[in-house]
């Protein structure tokens, strides 16, 4: 930007006005600020205008006495409604909310909307008596934001301006669990007041940790009706375009972690609240039990089926379904790592996947490359070493390149050993592996006399895998599809009618729950029951 805009504001005044904004979001809202860098290089300044402008109205409700807030943020609302109606404006920070309204042409109802809802929310503590009017809040002071988004991701649809305000929603969801024990001592209460009376609550009790049963009936209600906007929003990301679609992924998926976590506290967090969701929070969360006294299983396998049914069963492409895919084993990871797994294995392409249709191979293999790439930073920091098992001579190239940066970056990780299955087929593994114990026996450096299990497992396309403890499978179907069959020997088995996108953390726990009431044997039997000690004569 050079000389002055249409509008007579200052290039360098405007650029710098950005710039702030910027600095404002990667300071205050970090995950913000990842999301919004997976955007194209020309939109995210004006996501950054538009977040900017959010942060700093909301900081100006939260902050200093009740009159003052009042009066500071009736004069914010008149000098921003003046700006957006002369086009200019000397707020260092504004200018750039002002710029980019007019450039985009956003609709002034939705500031107005925002600016309203935040305005009720400063003058009295909120109140709501339904789940309608608590929504009709979350739309006001979050959906109105995400709304605006809409011109500058290249909206698709008549319901994509429904869908975003959905994921907004969603997303302030979060943040009021997130919260929830701070406003609860100050007084805030953000659940529905009609929810409390029914269950004989006030809102003194919620943080009191009595009365378990109702107060856990509370969150479950919160949950149920956050669960059905991250339901409502799912398909937002077919709604712009697909440039812009990774930056409406990675905050569906932030808002389901976030559910993840609080559906594992219950009514834990009203005291407890759920931590921000950077690699450092969750570092600092404890493991989660599942029972006490119970072992959690060590190795995990999971075979994710069940995408194409739920995309379908949604009116949804069957892109769709794969991204989601793709959301719920982040979620996964997210879930072994709060249980305290140690090994995860999943079944992302088989070798008979190759007779899909070219069309959807091409999409999923760009979907898990973005993913990969995506999550890359997100598994290292978290300690979380990542494996790929399977053929590597077919696989499209830059998902290839992806995954083998995953372990080339991840290699040195212990905290989860995730073992993703690309290209794969049991029999196809254990083919190779006989080829190989061949070759070293005409080479004459193994005697096939001498040939043994753990020589075969050396040879596998992951040496040192552990057996599986428990093996998933995911959308109803009940047989294993090739899948490791060397380390499946003795594996407890779980079939659960759920298709993989709906799969979370509340699943894994459960299942790892069935798991620990299991007897395993080996092939032991039964342990024979003790005999009776002969009474011991006395006098």
């Amino acid at each position: 930007m050079t000389g002055h805009d249409q509008a007579g504001n200052d290039a360098s005044a405007l650029r710098e006005s950005y710039e702030l904004c910027a600095r404002e979001i990667r300071r205050h809202l970090p995950p913000l600020w990842t999301a919004t860098d997976m955007l194209p290089s020309a939109v995210r300044p004006h996501l950054h205008a538009v977040h900017g402008f959010a942060l700093r109205t909301d900081r100006i409700a939260d902050e200093g006495t009740p009159e003052g807030r009042m009066r500071r943020l009736a004069r914010w609302r008149a000098e921003t409604m003046t700006d957006l109606r002369t086009g200019h404006s000397t707020h260092p920070l504004r200018r750039a909310f002002v710029d980019t309204v007019l450039r985009h042409g956003l609709d002034r109802t939705l500031v107005e909307e925002f600016l309203d809802a935040v305005g009720q929310d400063c003058a009295a503590p909120p109140a709501f008596e339904t789940f309608a009017q608590q929504r009709h809040y979350l739309r006001g002071v979050t959906g109105t934001i995400a709304e605006l988004w809409l011109p500058l991701l290249g909206p698709h649809g008549p319901d994509a301006p429904a869908l975003v305000s959905a994921l907004g929603e969603a997303c302030q969801m979060a943040d009021i669990f997130e919260d929830l024990p701070g406003d609860l001592a100050a007084g805030r209460c953000h659940l529905p007041r009609g929810d409390l009376r029914d269950l004989g609550l006030e809102p003194a009790d919620l943080l009191s940790g009595g009365r378990r049963e109702a107060l856990d009936e509370l969150v479950d209600r919160q949950l149920t009706r956050w669960q059905s906007l991250l339901e409502e929003a799912v398909p937002v990301t077919g709604a712009v375009e697909a440039a812009c679609r990774p930056f409406l992924h990675v905050l569906l998926l932030g808002a389901q972690l976030q559910y993840d976590e609080a559906a594992l506290l219950r009514s834990r967090v009203l005291t407890d609240g759920v931590a921000p969701l950077t690699p450092a929070a969750t570092a600092r969360r404890p493991p989660a039990t599942v029972r006490p006294g119970h072992a959690m299983p060590g190795h995990v396998a999971v075979i994710m089926d069940g995408n194409r049914r739920w995309a379908r069963r949604r009116g949804l492409l069957a892109w769709q379904g794969h991204h989601a895919g793709g959301r719920a084993l982040i979620r996964l990871v997210n879930a072994a790592l709060r249980l305290g797994i140690r090994h995860l294995t999943v079944y992302a392409f088989s070798t008979e996947n190759w007779n899909r249709a070219q069309q959807e191979l091409v999409t999923l293999f760009a979907a898990a490359a973005d993913a990969a790439l995506q999550g890359a930073a997100w598994l290292h920091e978290l300690g979380v070493r990542v494996r790929w098992c399977g053929r590597r001579d077919r696989i499209e190239q830059s998902l290839a390149a992806a995954l083998a940066l995953l372990e080339s970056m991840t290699f040195g990780n212990d905290v989860l050993n995730l073992t993703v299955c690309v290209d794969y087929g049991g029999r196809d593994e254990l083919a190779a592996a006989a080829r190989a114990l061949a070759a070293e026996a005409v080479a004459g450096t193994l005697r096939p006399e001498d040939i043994g299990p753990d020589d075969l497992a050396r040879c596998l396309y992951a040496p040192g895998l552990p057996d599986v403890d428990l093996l998933i499978r995911t959308s109803g179907e009940q047989r294993l599809s090739n899948f490791l069959p060397w380390q499946l020997a003795y594996a407890e088995l779980l079939f659960t009618p759920d298709q993989w996108p709906d799969f979370g953390l509340a699943q894994l726990r459960e299942a790892c729950a069935v798991y620990a009431s299991r007897e395993r044997r080996y092939g032991a039997g039964l342990p024979a029951p003790a005999t009776p000690a002969k009474p011991t004569r006395t006098g």
